[in-house]
């Protein structure tokens, strides 16, 4: 089974690396995946899961939740701030806190809300002009400023660019949150979870290599 396998793949992972077993959290990738899928990894145990949009989140976890207890979902793609109330009453974390409008936002709802899911701040190791996430050299600053709004900072998050070595940005990322007391970092993918591990990941995004090639890339 894809799953069962992934999860030995982590737990080898982090023996090699000298973890403790269970350290890192598996989040499986379920977006633009049909929900029978999904359903057939939610039948084998697993809990933990990660959509890039609110929209199509909304659309297909609150029926689940309604059948299977103790699921933890994860945003791991890019939130508007229009979308930052709906986002924070259905996600348990949200990965992708990269700008200050975004960070202020959250700060202001969860007083309203009376609650915050865990939060991430994506830091743009690439420095890639498409891609969300603050700047390596601006994320201190950023990181005082969510704190200094109460957010409950959870770590760190990045996306390394497809045409250079993740390992370089993982341990980027890590030496980000070390120096910040830090100790979530979110990094990884199908890939190059393995590396990611090894250097101090907590959790890692597996999507195609549990459920498969996703059937559309529209939506």
């Amino acid at each position: 089974m894809p799953l069962e396998d992934i999860r030995t793949r982590i737990a080898r992972a982090e023996k090699e690396a000298g973890r403790d077993t269970g350290s890192v959290r598996l989040i499986a990738v379920s977006k633009l995946q049909p929900d029978d899928r999904v359903e057939a990894v939610l039948e084998q145990g697993h809990r933990v899961f990660g959509e890039n949009r609110v929209q199509e989140a909304a659309g297909k976890w609150p029926g689940f939740k309604d059948r299977f207890d103790g699921i933890d979902l994860h945003l791991i793609g890019p939130l508007q701030t229009n979308k930052a109330r709906q986002a924070m009453q259905l996600f348990d974390a949200i990965h992708s806190v990269d700008r200050p409008k975004l960070a202020r936002t959250i700060a202001r709802l969860a007083q309203e809300e009376g609650r915050c899911p865990d939060l991430f701040v994506q830091v743009n190791t690439g420095e890639e002009d498409q891609k969300a996430g603050v700047l390596p050299a601006e994320a201190d600053e950023f990181i005082a400023e969510c704190r200094g709004l109460d957010l409950p900072l959870r770590g760190l998050m990045c996306i390394p660019p497809l045409d250079e070595e993740p390992s370089l940005h993982f341990a980027l990322l890590a030496k980000i949150a070390a120096r910040n007391g830090l100790d979530g970092l979110s990094m990884g993918m199908s890939g190059d979870f393995e590396s990611a591990i090894a250097l101090g990941a907590t959790h890692v995004r597996v999507g195609s290599a549990i459920f498969g090639e996703r059937v559309s890339a529209a939506g």
